[in-house]
């Protein structure tokens, strides 16, 4: 199958050829943890949760590095607020971060580098620089040379006066350029610092990426992400430090970034004041419905958060999951004697439908375009299944039995069913199965207080039946 995605650096869509056949790498850009990570700060994560299973179902091996950036001004100023320890600070909010995207169905990445853990490789990587003419030291701070890199701007595709007014250029009148950037600081007190050629000191932002992704993935991996507002200067500084250190590119060969998450029209972040934190958002809509709603838009388009917006996502998940609970019940019944043949066209679309949900993934893994694929299937087949005159019969079996494969299958490669699985630990479908049957004895046997107690633990469980003229139905919530 031929996967397309759009290249930041090219500003086009293009065929994606990795580095080594039947391998993919990938480095995302993670959080500087000084405080409960907000809602925007997901999007990136459960995006490339989602293209890895993809990428994973298509049968490549997938490595996946996200950092945490742990030596930081914001983490520092955070920690002298609190009387902590930066890194300690630091480490405890990493480690809620990955609670938080465990919630989220995120599976654990296959690295998660900390700037703490890389200072040697770091200090390597600043020497090299330096004796390539791409960095100076200045009194123990250590600049690189913006003018020493022609290509500077080529992911950005801003022109120098443009960065200058777009940037956080640090204010120091002994820099060469004012674009030039910091990648070794000299120690201030009562900063985390380490030893170094120039003195005791602690990187510049920039610098880390590029260091630990060369580490673990080596020059020329596949993809970097990250969200739209890392490309300047971030991911333009990671660019000009990795290729000037390694005298040759491509240092990334596919960019891809995903857009902001809004509230009422303004970008979310702390700066604003206007962020909703990952907890907040779960507690208030549950995890499912908050990665669901991450997954039906692009990511290459905004997203806005909202009541309406999360309820719609919540209304649009529940037809997912019925469908998926009706189909599982139908195949749960005896087959009957005679009944229609399930229409050929139909028959045709469950066939195909696979086949273009994986399409949709393939072009620039568009989620929204899938779950369409997804939304078509069950209405479809529920105007079938779900007929007054539709009977089971052994030929109409095999035709839902796929029809509930393929939702079953694409929604596992988009992670939404996570949260049946984690709402009801040890609970399988043939124990639930189990339990329904025995509440239905109590009932028949007017035992309605036991019945009662089965269907309450049930629900507890997030498991909610549905007595209908056919039997009980039940779904996970």
């Amino acid at each position: 199958m031929v996967i397309t995605v759009y290249n930041t650096l090219t500003k086009q869509k293009e065929e994606f050829i990795p580095r080594e056949p039947g391998k993919v790498s990938i480095y995302v850009c993670g959080v500087t943890p000084y405080n409960y990570a907000h809602i925007g700060n997901a999007r990136p994560p459960v995006v490339w949760d989602c293209i890895r299973r993809f990428l994973e179902a298509q049968g490549y091996e997938v490595t996946f590095v996200q950092n945490f950036t742990d030596v930081d001004d914001k983490i520092i100023m955070r920690a002298h607020e609190l009387g902590k320890e930066p890194l300690a600070l630091a480490q405890e909010y990493a480690e809620i971060y990955l609670e938080d995207l465990a919630t989220l169905g995120v599976r654990p990445a296959t690295y998660y580098p900390k700037v703490s853990e890389h200072i040697p490789e770091i200090i390597e990587m600043v020497e090299g620089l330096i004796k390539r003419g791409h960095a100076y030291e200045l009194e123990g701070d250590v600049y690189f040379a913006v003018d020493s890199f022609p290509e500077y701007g080529k992911l950005s595709g801003r022109r120098p006066e443009e960065m200058m007014s777009g940037a956080r250029v640090e204010v120091d009148e002994r820099k060469r350029n004012p674009m030039d950037f910091a990648l070794w600081k000299a120690a201030k007190p009562g900063e985390p610092s380490w030893d170094s050629p120039w003195g005791k000191g602690r990187p510049g932002w920039h610098i880390e990426c590029s260091t630990m992704s060369l580490k673990y993935l080596a020059s020329g991996f596949d993809f970097h992400g990250g969200g739209v507002d890392l490309i300047f200067p971030h991911h333009e500084n990671e660019i000009a430090q990795a290729e000037a250190y390694n005298g040759c590119a491509p240092f990334v060969r596919y960019w891809l970034h995903s857009a902001f998450i809004t509230m009422s029209g303004d970008k979310m972040s702390k700066s604003l004041g206007n962020v909703v934190t990952i907890r907040e958002a779960c507690s208030r809509f549950t995890p499912k419905v908050v990665r669901f709603w991450l997954l039906g838009t692009h990511y290459r388009n905004p997203l806005s958060f909202g009541e309406e917006e999360l309820k719609a996502a919540a209304r649009g998940l529940e037809r997912l999951e019925t469908a998926l609970a009706n189909w599982r019940y139908l195949l749960s019944t005896p087959d009957q004697a005679d009944g229609e043949e399930a229409p050929s066209e139909l028959v045709e679309l469950i066939r195909d439908s696979k086949t273009r949900f994986n399409a949709a993934m393939a072009d620039d893994f568009n989620t929204a375009m899938a779950l369409g694929v997804l939304y078509e299937l069950i209405r479809e087949v529920n105007k079938w299944a779900l007929a007054e005159s539709f009977k089971l019969t052994a030929t109409n079996r095999p035709v839902l039995a796929e029809a509930l494969s393929v939702l079953q299958d694409c929604g596992d490669l988009l992670g939404i069913w996570f949260t049946g699985e984690e709402a009801t630990p040890g609970l399988s479908d043939a124990e639930i199965q189990e339990l329904v049957e025995k509440r239905q004895a109590a009932r028949a046997n007017r035992d309605y207080k036991t019945a009662d107690a089965i269907r309450d633990t049930l629900k507890a469980k997030g498991i909610i039946l549905e007595d209908t003229p056919q039997g009980v139905r039940w779904k996970r919530v």
